[in-house]
């Protein structure tokens, strides 16, 4: 009896031993706690870190209300209205307006406005001259440049699906515009196929006879052809969109009589350079296919004879009416056998 009692007393010492043990751990803890506690209150408190903490909020602070500020600058400045260009165009100085962002969509203007070819100018205000500019041509080019088309716009016939002018349209009733098309190759159009007795190419019911297809040009003292006095201002511009656009839509003029055409081509090869082909292959095309009603031209034979300025024109037509003349007979070769 008293062994097992005092191995009760024996097993129960350090029981006893053990919660003392934790007890102390707990408060040890505590106190680590309650010290670290108390040196990060210092800490905050020390008023050196404590400006250092507070010029850091600042600092941040700063940054982002001059990021925002910036960009409240920005979109400001994109919707600011752009600065307002006057033009003096033509002998008589005839006066024009456009925004600056507009005209710079040409490098000829980007390059003249921004590169310091400028008048003195009050606030925003820039004035430019362009005294061997056509005011009824810059005007074409102006359009375009704010529309993308001039007048007579080029509209799309949903119901022919073909592709007319502006007032041709309009007598039909009803069109709307789309995309440009390419120049077709039809039994009208721009004259480049059959053509009348007069000296002119004919209307048909799918052609009307232009409207407003020549104007007036005071250097050349003729009426010319209006797409083609724009295709050439186009070249000057460096508008190469408003050069396809110029083009189409002379490809479907007709009506036009034989001496405009020629003043026409000679203006275009006067005022495009060599390297740039097309209008006037589109003269020289236009000739070929009518060559019946410009042989019997009296001003076919009066320009020839002048010579000058045209005379690089009539050898491009006496090429390609040989290039012509060889592919027809090339063509009946074809259909024949050959003999040896």
């Amino acid at each position: 009896m008293f062994k097992r009692s005092f191995r009760s007393n024996s097993s129960s010492q350090p029981a006893v031993g053990s919660t003392t043990m934790d007890s102390q751990y707990k408060v040890d803890k505590a106190a680590r706690l309650k010290s670290k506690s108390s040196n990060t209150a210092n800490s905050v408190r020390d008023p050196s870190k404590l400006s250092k903490l507070q010029r850091s909020l600042t600092d941040r602070e700063a940054k982002r209300n001059h990021a925002a500020s910036a960009s409240q600058q920005a979109d400001t400045a994109n919707l600011a209205p752009s600065p307002i260009v006057t033009l003096t165009i033509g002998r008589e100085g005839r006066l024009f307006a456009a925004h600056e962002d507009v005209l710079c969509q040409s490098p000829f203007f980007k390059q003249a406005l921004r590169g310091g070819y400028l008048e003195a100018s009050y606030s925003q205000s820039r004035r430019l001259a362009l005294p061997d500019e056509e005011p009824e041509v810059f005007s074409a080019v102006l359009e375009y440049l704010y529309k993308g088309d001039y007048y007579p716009r080029l509209l799309h016939n949903k119901h022919r699906n073909s592709w007319e002018l502006e007032d041709s349209a309009l007598r039909r009733g009803g069109a709307t515009p789309n995309a440009s098309p390419q120049i077709e190759n039809t039994t009208y159009g721009g004259g480049r196929a059959a053509t009348t007795g007069t000296g002119s190419v004919p209307s048909s019911p799918r052609h009307p006879a232009a409207v407003e297809a020549t104007s007036y040009v005071p250097s050349v003292g003729h009426h010319l052809l209006r797409d083609t006095v724009v295709y050439c201002a186009a070249e000057r511009y460096g508008l190469e969109e408003l050069k396809r656009l110029a083009l189409r839509k002379q490809g479907l003029q007709t009506g036009i009589d034989v001496g405009t055409i020629l003043r026409s081509a000679q203006y275009c090869y006067a005022h495009t350079p060599d390297s740039d082909s097309r209008l006037r292959a589109h003269y020289l095309a236009l000739i070929i296919r009518c060559r019946k009603t410009f042989k019997r031209s009296g001003t076919m034979q009066a320009e020839m004879e002048k010579g000058g300025e045209g005379s690089k024109l009539f050898f491009d037509l006496f090429v390609a009416l040989c290039n012509h003349l060889d592919d027809v007979i090339e063509a009946g070769n074809k259909g024949t056998p050959r003999t040896i």
